[in-house]
């Protein structure tokens, strides 16, 4: 399985077992990660998931579509490694992934 490190905003890490073709939403709401809200449950409709990814990391990703570039223009303090977790499909290449996560959501 791939582990995924959610950074919370105080600095403590929570490191989880994700399941590969899932997403790293979808992950931090299995694991009780309170900062993802995920109102919308994935359908990347509503900004709730925002999360930052490192530099190092975007390589490993797929790019945000338009649709998400567009969500990510109602998030609270928007960073160049903001992301919409919903949109980001976990797989072995994230193993050891750090998801920085944001202090509020709206």
């Amino acid at each position: 399985m791939t582990k995924l490190v959610f950074v919370k905003p105080d600095g403590t890490e929570m490191t989880v077992e994700a399941t590969n073709g899932s997403t790293v939403m979808q992950t931090a709401l299995d694991n009780g990660i309170e900062e993802i809200v995920a109102d919308c449950g994935g359908s990347c409709s509503c900004a709730t998931c925002h999360c930052y990814i490192d530099d190092a990391w975007q390589s490993k990703l797929n790019p945000p579509d338009e649709i998400e570039t567009d969500m990510l223009d109602c998030v609270l303090d928007r960073k160049p490694g903001s992301r919409l977790s919903c949109q980001i499909e976990v797989s072995d290449d994230l193993d050891g992934l750090h998801i920085a996560l944001p202090s509020a959501q709206f």
